[in-house]
């Protein structure tokens, strides 16, 4: 059992080089912690495995679509500690149209927006907490602005690929 112990501790100090060497190579070191709102990624149990400062009030989780084998993104905006899903965008049309079936309008996204596409969801859908597999295949980001993305699969416990999505004020 020490060696299982020793495993996961290796394992999230890697984590932690990998996160700070993240945000250091996008032009500043790691802030010792982080302070007010935050997007904060959890182990489905609890455990903190990141945190990444809420400036702007909106956050957007990437992802390569299982169907379609392109990127796509669901965009969030933030409302105290609860965040409600606001926009889907794609690289490809028919994401958007075929595999989320946006009832409305789909528009080419505005330049420099990270997709091609974007649409309003069918309905809005509020959140307290988000979990999401963050697995390798499945490429899935925490994209802030203002912050360097966060792939999640590195974060994802040993257990399972689940982590946890919340906003919260920093501890």
């Amino acid at each position: 059992m020490q060696d299982r112990g020793n495993a996961v501790r290796l394992r999230r100090a890697v984590v932690a080089a990998l996160v700070a060497g993240l945000l250091g190579a996008a032009g500043g070191a790691a802030p010792a912690r982080a302070t007010g709102t935050v997007v904060s990624v959890r182990e489905p149990g609890g455990d903190l495995l990141a945190q990444v400062p809420l400036d702007a009030g909106v956050f957007a989780v990437s992802y390569r679509n299982s169907v379609y084998g392109t990127l796509a993104e669901e965009r969030y905006q933030v409302d105290g500690e609860r965040f409600t899903l606001v926009e889907l965008a794609a690289d490809q049309l028919a994401v958007l149209e075929e595999y989320y079936a946006v009832p409305g309008l789909v528009r080419r996204a505005p330049a420099p927006d990270r997709r091609d596409f974007v649409a309003r969801p069918a309905g809005a859908a509020e959140f307290a907490a988000l979990a999401v597999a963050a697995t390798a295949l499945g490429e899935r980001t925490l994209h802030v602005p203002g912050h360097p993305a966060v792939p999640l699969a590195p974060l994802a416990p040993a257990a399972g690929p689940t982590v946890v999505l919340a906003v919260e004020e920093a501890r």
